[in-house]
């Protein structure tokens, strides 16, 4: 139990879900300051397991702060609960066309309370309540409504085949699908681990971050409103250790999705084979070449370059972090880099206008402080930022590196901050070969007026995902995973529903054929 309930604001659509207590004290702002954006303040309460359409307390664990602390014994009640949803509830029996109005029902009242939800996501990670709002929370919505679409059109095959049968294919449910989430972006990854497994018919039990338990809550409360069944989706708070561990290696659960770093990814998919060989899908670590080409617009290319390292406080798994910019048009981009990390606005992330929040917590920061004081004693040239901004909270100033090499930490290793890595370039060959030396695989940005030029790269970079004169796009249909150690399989779009469903060959013997 890591998570101090902190006072945040509730619209009238939720306020009668949120039974009122004592408040206390955050550490980002006081509810005063928030009167501009959300009004008026109110208590954060779900803070308790949910298990089996109930919030409940962990069975063991001395609750230190106020959100329960679930671990093995937790994670069976949930599991059997999803167990029983799925062999005996109505989910699975439903028409997916009545799947598809739930999902819908929900998109419908997460739309409806967006600044409240956001408020709470802000609480949760830190990240500038803007951004959540703005982008977060529609990205949220429309998830559920892509896939919403999705329910009533899984379907099979069927299959010419040799001799007197009729052969046709059948995509079922894969049964019980375990969770298990990331801190960085806690709303985000709940989308995209749940849709698709709802609208394939499985149950879940999913596994919130440690740090962020606190937005999975609170919309579960909305999704059985719009009627999804007791037992469907379970959520447990807790660490990896003992709750993400007992649920990747139960012998109950029959499929396995993890969004986290690549070591913790090799963790899970050997407990997951030691236990039941359930089907895992892993989306790992990334350390994501951002190219910019000689042809290049360097007043927008630094822009795109700063968007791709720097959102969400630099703690994104496909950020741009190593940025390699050609030695024709290096030293102006590096000046104008380093002067729009030092416009970069960080502060209380309620506030209009503030582009940066807090890192998560105390290990993050220092952390990134660590890899900055890394870049200096390698020999990197420290263009701006260093080190923590302000007297309190987890806040780090926008920092730029420019004369990076490769073999520096910096540019190998996935700092997961607002530290961004300038490296220099002579060729198209020079930089496929340094992009693509590297353990990870999960993404890229090319920056170039040539087709030729862009479309050789894009084939050329062994990455699951390029942007091309963008950064960061996440439609809800476009695929999203990576290539060696950033993971395997496909989140988003129809790719992801291939993860939740089995394939059944039906095979029928004719007694006579035309």
């Amino acid at each position: 139990m890591t998570v101090v309930r902190r006072v945040f604001s509730v619209f009238p659509a939720l306020s009668r879900l949120l039974p009122s207590s004592g408040r206390c004290s955050n550490r980002f702002t006081t509810a005063a300051d928030l009167e501009e954006l959300i009004t008026p303040p109110v208590q954060i309460n779900y803070t308790k397991l949910l298990i089996n359409g109930q919030f409940v307390d962990a069975a063991s664990g001395e609750v230190i702060a106020h959100v329960a602390e679930g671990d093995a014994e937790d994670v069976n009640r949930a599991v059997a609960a999803a167990r029983r949803a799925f062999d005996e509830g109505p989910w699975p029996r439903m028409t997916a066309y009545e799947r598809s109005k739930i999902l819908l029902r929900f998109a419908d009242m997460v739309e409806k309370n967006i600044k409240e939800i956001a408020a709470l996501e802000t609480w949760n990670s830190g990240k500038p309540y803007e951004q959540a709002a703005k982008i977060e929370l529609p990205m949220f919505v429309r998830l559920f409504r892509y896939y919403a679409g999705w329910a009533d059109k899984i379907h099979g095959l069927t299959i010419p085949a040799d001799g007197p049968y009729h052969v046709q294919t059948l995509h079922e449910a894969i049964g019980v699908a375990g969770q298990i989430i990331p801190w960085n972006f806690p709303l985000l990854m709940f989308a995209w681990k749940v849709c698709p497994a709802l609208a394939c018919g499985n149950t879940i039990v999913l596994k919130t971050a440690e740090q962020t338990p606190l937005t999975a809550l609170c919309v579960a409360i909305l999704f059985h409103e719009a009627g999804l069944p007791e037992g469907v989706l379970n959520i447990i708070s807790g660490y990896g250790p003992s709750a993400g561990a007992a649920l990747a290696s139960h012998m109950d659960v029959d499929k396995l999705a993890f969004t986290g770093s690549t070591d913790t990814g090799k963790i899970v998919l050997e407990l997951a084979g030691r236990s039941n060989l359930k089907a895992v899908t892993l989306e790992l670590g990334g350390k994501s070449p951002f190219i910019v080409c000689k042809d290049a617009n360097v007043n927008r290319a630094v822009q795109l370059a700063h968007f791709a390292l720097f959102f969400n406080q630099g703690q994104c798994c496909c950020a741009g972090s190593r940025t390699y910019v050609h030695e024709h048009i290096y030293e102006e981009f590096v000046e104008k880099a380093r002067l729009r990390a030092m416009r970069r606005v960080v502060g209380d992330p309620f506030k209009r206008g503030v582009e940066q929040g807090p890192q998560i917590d105390s290990e993050q920061f220092e952390k990134v402080l660590k890899y900055i004081k890394s870049g200096i004693v390698s020999g990197a040239t420290l263009e701006c930022g260093g080190g923590r901004f302000g007297s309190k909270g987890y806040f780090v100033q926008p920092t730029v590196f420019s004369n990076v090499e490769d073999d520096m930490l910096i540019a190998k290793d996935e700092i997961f901050g607002p530290v961004q890595s300038i490296l220099k370039f002579k060729d198209i060959d020079d930089v496929i070969k340094r992009a693509n030396n590297t353990q990870y695989g999960l993404a890229a940005g090319v920056f170039t007026k040539d087709v030729n030029t862009a479309n050789r790269l894009s084939r050329a970079l062994r990455v699951g995902t390029v942007w091309v004169n963008c950064f960061d796009v996440f439609d809800a249909a476009i695929p999203f995973g990576g290539y060696k150690m950033s993971g395997m399989g496909r989140e988003k779009g129809i790719y992801s529903l291939y993860n939740y469903l089995q394939v059944k060959a039906v095979v029928t013997h004719l007694n006579k054929v035309r």
